[in-house]
This record gives C-alpha cells, structure tokens and sequence, in this order.
C-alpha cells in the first residue's frame, strides 16, 4: 500500500454551506450536497473516491491475489447444504464448481434420491452485475414454487412462481416485495409483503394465481412507521402468522392457512419494550415474551380460541441471566434455543410430562450451537448446526426421544486444516464500570503473547444481535500470518442476557464504545498485542462503533476498517423519510426529544470527527444499500480529510452494483475480503 510520500492525491469535496438548527444548535454540514445522487458532481466526486483507492491497493494486488486464491482455496465449490424433509421431498441448496450462485433443489424419495434442479440462480445472473434470491417457498402440495429476485442491491425483490413439474415460469410476477411469503393450503393462493415509499415493508397481500396482482387484496397495513410487517407460517401448517415488529415491540395475528379468504386474528396488541412470539400446538399456543418483568423472557400457554393476554398460562418461568432465544414446537416436544453464562444451550422438553434436557456433548470453552427451523412438526429429529472458532461447522440430527445425535455435514476444508494447530481462548475484560466483557480468540498455537503479536479486533454491540464464535474460512488467512483473531462481545448485544442489550442502548450507548476500548485495552495488558497493533474491524452499527472508537481513542489502532458505516446518525435519525429512522427510534432514540438530541450529539461518528491524528483507514459503502444510504460513509471520509492532522492512507470505496451486503457472488464476496485483508496487513507492514 502507498505511504506518507508515496500517496497519490485524495480528492477533495467541495464544501457548500448547510445548516441544520435543531433544539438551538445550529450544525454546519458542508457535505450534505452528498446525498444528491443525481447531481454530477456526487458521482464523479465517488469515482474519484474509487479511482484513488486503486490507486493506494495497487502496489497490493499480489498480496489480494494470493490472500484471494487461500480463501478461495478453503472452499468446497460443489458443495451442498443438508436435504431437509417436508413430506416425500428432500430441499435443499447446492453450488457447481466455479460457480457464482445457488441453484436450489430437491430429491424425492429419499436424501440421495434422484435430483432436480428447481431454480439456477447462476443462470437468472448471466450478464448482471448484482443478483440475489431472497426467499424461495415451495407450495404444501410441491407443484409450485415462488421466489423474489433483487438484481440491484436494493432490497426490492420481484416475485416470480415456477411450475415445479414442467419448469415453466408462469406469468403471474409482483414488483416491490420484501423478505416475506408465504402459500395458503390450497397450493394456488399466497401471501407477501410490499415496500412502501420510504422502502418499508408495512403492507401483506393476497395473491391468486392467474389474478392480475394490481388487483390483489390487501390483508393488513401497518400504520405505525416504527413497525415493519413479515410473515410465517407454522411447523404444522395450520396458521399463516402476519406479524408486526418493531426494536423490541411485537404483535401477532394469525388466519386458517386452510381458507384462503380467512380474516386475521389479534393475539395480543402491541406494548411499549413489550415482546412476544407463538407456536401452535394442537389447540394452544405457546408463546415466548418479556412481559411481567421477565426481561430474559418466559414461556407461556394461551388457549388458540381466546389468545389474549388475560388467558396466557405459566409455562416455563422466567430466569435471570438464561435468555431463552427461540422456541419451536414439535408434536412430543419443545425445542428452546436459550443462553447460559454467555453461550448458547439447545433446551429439549418432552411435553408429555416436562422433562427437560440439554443438548451435551460440548467440550469446548467457546462455541456456537444453534437449532435449525424444521419443515415437519410431527418428528422428534432436531438439526442443530455447531462450530467454534477452530471447528469447521458441523449439522447434526438429533433425536429428542432417544437422545441420539448423526452428524450429517461437516465443514470440508479442500486445501487442507488441522485444528489441532489452533487454540481458543474465552476471557473476561473489565469495563470501566466494572461490567465483564466476554472475548472471543482464536490463534495459532505457537502465537507468541508477550505484545508482539498483531490483532484483529471485531465488534458490533447493537439491536440486541448476539455475535457467535463461529468458524471463518478467511480468518484463517490472517491468523496463518501471526494475527490474533477476537471477537469482543460488547454491551448493546444480547450475549449476557436483556440487561447487556439494555445497557448498550438509547442514553447508555456510550457503553458499546467504551466496552469495546476497555477490551482492547485488557488485550494489550494480558499481552496478547500492543497499543497500535489492533485493526479494528465492524460493519453498518458496528461501523458506528468503529467511528466512535477511533474519535476517542486513535492511538490503540493501527488501522480501521469500516463496511457501510452508521456514522452520520443524527441526520438519519432527523430524517423520518428513510426506511430505518422511525423503527429505530427504541434503539438509538428520537433526536426531536433534546435529550436524545443532545445523547446522539455526543458520541454521533460525523459529528464528533476532530483535528487529530487517525490510523489508516479502509471505508466501504454501496450505491443502492438502503439500510445505511452511501452518503454517510462518503460525508465521513469527506470531513475526515478535511480535518485529520496525519497523511495516513484514507480510502473509501463505494460499491456502484450493490447494497448493504456488498457483493452476490460467493467469490466477488471473498475478493472483498481478500481486498480487506491486503489493506490490513499493509497497514501494520506485512506485505509479504
């Protein structure tokens, strides 16, 4: 990578003057002409940005090409995932060699019956530069199949129905949908989510085939701008579930998947951080929620002909400290995904008379375990998926009834590993307020820990997602060159239960920066690096995180990586026009309240840049992302230049084909990782 005097010359952003007033304060923003994707100057000014990042990794092209080949090299190309069962089928997704994308299948009869190829994602991406299918759902009766296709990055999908028996793509094609669809019993009517202005999906649909979509019934609308509306459907296929989410806020309906002119049910209406989910089984509901001051959630019964919350039933109390995660109901059994000091537990629990058991069997001290959603309800196999940071990830079914486990998958690594060369390691770093703050690290055993060793340093530490120890192929790439690979499990993530989410959000934020600082500051005490030896890495909230954590503490860094940073958060969070800002508003807050104005004003990544000194930087965006809009990465790199007192590399990369997820492609993906890993490893010097 270019250096000090071997930079070439970054582009400039002109400055036009915009101010915004809010609660008296009056904030200049010179870049707001940023977010005018149709003015010339926005583009040629991202170009620019582009050009001059090749130009910075050019003298690392060699570097990317091998870092690339390794990874890439890890990789069993004609790979599959395991067949799951729903009747005399077999589903499941496999990848050719050199081939970009899935192609979805299924065998009858048995898991090594004969195959067919439903859908080749490869073949709808000839000639495009951005493809992804975003949900595809068979009919109950097997003939047919829909599926939604972004070409984009965008997050607009086109739905699309194939005749399973003839692979004929049948006429009937609906525009602007989400995530979300689901098939009505009678195998000719389904059910889907449409985006409104501001791309949030708030409305479901009804569709028939052979009906012109512009005259598809609407079945619900959501009014609330802090909801996003989805669907489900149960193991037993009794119900179609519309539901309405919000941070930390739910509410429920349901209609007879067997009558396609049904009505919706109301189980229980929306409360404030009140947060619920349900399963049915035989004439009950079990239903998982937080309310009554079960932070940690507990589970509960309710009657399928009166739901509501005056007839929910104690079923399993709630435990502080064992957030249960996710439950599913088989006919004999429960299966309760949940967390025990940090890690991950697999509950079983035979409804016939409430024994319960967990899953053993784990001899690591760090791990990820998880249960996978089945297609069949009345089954006692369980598949569960583990790994941790040195095992390649495993699938497992495992039989409730008998206790018995098969391993039906294991990660294969065609160029060759040996995890006996690597250690894990789970520590304890003490915030400033005294709170321990699990750390996740993977090494090579002979990794020395007297400080010399450079470390990479991951973090997020919002919504409450809990960030697992799993197996990465293209971890390996930098732990082979002597790196120390750790995951920091912050405040603001739901790891050590609600109240570590709690303390990571709204007017305790502050708390996800600092923790992540506390960690890096353990990790140079134990030894395991050295002040200016950590890279730190995070994407879109976590990109956030990487913002603040550089504003306070540069020095611990020697570079930073940021993918589709949330950095310019007070005027997305002014801006109620965009997809995220009012459902976020229970998870960062309502800057048109002063307190929360004032909160965001101080730790905001954009609005706190200073005249100092900033590590070498890699920042990425994408063009079409809706989740976090270019503009916030290219206004932060803008007023980075503008202000830093180094002549550090500082590039910024905006992806002009994709979204929030960057590239489609599984090995356009590892070539930005690969691109990641270069800018690295130049910054600490290790060229190769």
């Amino acid at each position: 990578m270019a250096t000090g005097d071997n930079l070439p010359t970054p582009p400039e952003a002109p400055r036009r003057s915009h101010t915004v007033t809010v609660h008296g304060d009056a904030r200049v923003d010179p870049w707001h002409w940023l977010r005018e994707q149709d003015d010339p100057a926005t583009m040629a000014y991202l170009r620019a940005e582009n050009a001059h990042t090749e130009a910075l990794l050019a003298p690392l092209e060699a570097l990317q090409t091998r870092l690339y080949d390794e990874i890439r090299g890890r990789i069993k190309e004609d790979d599959s995932t395991v067949p799951e069962k729903e009747g005399e089928y077999y589903y499941y997704v496999r990848y050719e060699e050199g081939g970009q994308y899935p192609i979805y299948c299924r065998r009858h009869g048995a898991p090594d019956g004969p195959e067919t190829a439903l859908l080749d994602v490869n073949q709808l991406a000839e000639g495009r530069d951005y493809t992804r299918v975003g949900l595809f759902e068979n009919s109950p009766d097997h003939g047919l199949a829909a599926y939604g296709v972004d070409f984009d990055g965008s997050e607009q999908f086109t739905i699309h129905v194939l005749d399973l028996a003839t692979g004929e793509t049948l006429p009937d094609a609906i525009p602007n949908t989400y995530y979300s669809l689901e098939w009505a019993n009678n195998n000719r009517t389904f059910y889907y989510s449409v985006l409104d202005e501001h791309h949030r999906p708030v409305s479901i649909y009804r569709h028939t085939l052979g009906d012109d979509p512009a005259e598809d019934e609407l079945v619900y609308h959501e009014e609330d701008p802090r909801f996003f509306v989805g669907l489900g459907k149960s193991t037993s296929g009794r119900f179609i579930y519309v539901v309405a989410g919000g941070n930390n806020m739910s509410e429920w309906r349901f209609l007879d998947a067997n009558d396609p002119t049904a009505a919706l049910t109301l189980i229980e209406p929306r409360a404030a951080d009140f947060e619920y989910d349900v399963a049915d089984h035989g004439e009950r509901f079990f239903i998982r929620h937080n309310g009554g001051g079960a932070r940690d959630f507990m589970l509960a019964t309710a009657p399928i002909a009166t739901p509501g919350w005056a007839n929910w039933t104690e079923f399993m109390a709630h435990e502080p400290g064992r957030p249960l995660r996710d439950v599913a109901a088989y006919r004999e059994h429960l299966a309760v995904a949940c967390r025990r000091d940090g890690l991950p537990q697999v509950m079983v629990l035979r409804l016939s008379d409430g024994d319960i058991h967990y899953i053993a069997g784990v001899d690591e001290d760090d791990f990820a375990m998880s249960p996978r959603g089945g297609r069949e309800f009345d089954t006692t196999a369980l598949r569960f998926s583990y790994t941790s940071l040195k095992t390649p990830a495993a699938v497992y079914d495992y039989d409730m009834a008998t206790r018995q486990r098969v391993l039906r998958k294991q990660q294969e690594i065609p160029s060759g590993y040996d995890g006996a060369q690597y250690e894990t390691r789970r520590i304890w770093a003490t915030a400033r307020d005294g709170a321990a703050v699990p750390v996740s690290l993977l090494m090579r055993r002979d990794t020395p820990t007297d400080g010399s060793a450079p470390l990479y340093l991951y973090g997020y530490g919002s919504y409450g997602l809990t960030m697992e120890a799993g197996f990465s192929i293209a971890a390996l790439s930098l732990v082979e060159r002597g790196f120390i690979y750790a995951i920091a499990h912050i405040r603001g993530g739901m790891e050590m239960g609600w109240d570590w989410y709690e303390n990571g959000k709204l007017l305790r934020k502050r708390n996800t920066f600092t923790d992540y600082i506390d960690c890096a500051e353990h990790l140079i005490a134990e030894g395991y690096t050295a002040s200016g030896r950590i890279a730190a890495m995070g994407g879109s909230a976590g990109g956030m995180l990487m913002g603040a954590v550089v504003n306070d503490r540069p020095d611990l860094f020697g570079c930073v990586v940021a993918h589709v940073p949330f950095v310019d958060v007070l005027n997305t969070m002014l801006d109620d026009t965009l997809p995220l800002t009012t459902m976020e508003y229970n998870e960062w807050g309502n800057p048109n309240d002063a307190e929360y104005y004032q909160y965001m004003r101080s730790y905001s990544p954009y609005d706190n840049v200073r005249e100092q000194d900033y590590p070498p930087m890699l920042v990425t965006g994408g063009i079409s992302d809706p989740r976090v809009t270019y503009w916030e990465p290219a206004k932060w790199v803008a007023k980075l230049r503008a202000m830093r007192t180094d002549d550090n590399p500082l590039l910024l990369k905006i992806h002009m084909d994709s979204g929030h997820a960057g590239a489609s492609g599984r090995f356009e993906r590892i070539k930005e990782i690969a691109e990641e890993y270069a800018f690295i490893l130049g910054a600490f010097g290790m060229p190769e």
